[in-house]
């Protein structure tokens, strides 16, 4: 497997999220991949094969990215799945504890330009407080705005609602109080999936 940095050809790649780490704006990306193609008249980057791109705590994956960068030097990853394997990202959030952002979609879109994540067909978001899931969302299509902290989630790949489409799911799990909490605390557990999804 080539694993090779690509820090230089994308150092303007912000990859901020989920009030992320303020921290990951300032470090390198480095990518790896399996194989590698570069299109310089398009500003196109095509990686293939078990794709793991790092920037600081923040952490993307995939069989498949593209990474296009516009006239401005803006760039957009799209991140995509094969059957059973998902697209994800994950990162460190910003505050007291550990606290983290995690997610997974059959596509992924990312634009350094908006901060704007996009995730699409089977996407999940979940948020997680010192290894605990404090909440999660699905639905075939999910926005997410960093900037604002706002989620929109859509029944449909088209970022539209439409009647008849489907539902979507929140759970929200319960508040452990008290100085037993930290000792009773039960993990992440998986939730199924809503019947006539």
């Amino acid at each position: 497997m080539k694993k090779l940095m690509l820090a230089v050809a994308l150092c303007c790649l912000g990859l901020g999220m989920a009030q992320a780490e303020k921290a990951d704006a300032s470090k390198p990306t480095k990518i790896d991949y399996d194989d590698l193609q570069i299109d310089d008249v398009k500003q196109i980057k095509t990686l293939l094969g078990n794709v793991v791109l790092t920037r600081g705590t923040l952490q993307m994956k995939s069989p498949k990215a593209v990474v296009t960068t516009d006239p401005e030097g803006y760039n957009l990853v799209v991140l995509t799945s094969t059957p059973g394997t998902p697209a994800t990202f994950r990162q460190k959030r910003d505050g007291a504890g550990d606290q983290w952002v995690e997610g997974e979609a059959e596509r992924i879109e990312y634009s350094d330009k908006t901060d704007l994540v996009k995730l699409f067909a089977k996407a999940k978001i979940r948020r997680l407080e010192a290894g605990r899931l404090s909440d999660e969302v699905d639905g075939e299509f999910i926005s997410y705005d960093s900037r604002k902290e706002q989620f929109a989630v859509k029944n449909s790949v088209t970022g539209e609602s439409k009647p008849g489409a489907g539902r979507g799911t929140m759970v929200i799990q319960p508040v452990q109080r008290g100085p037993a909490a930290a000792t009773t605390a039960a993990p992440a557990a998986s939730v199924p999936p809503v019947p006539g999804k």
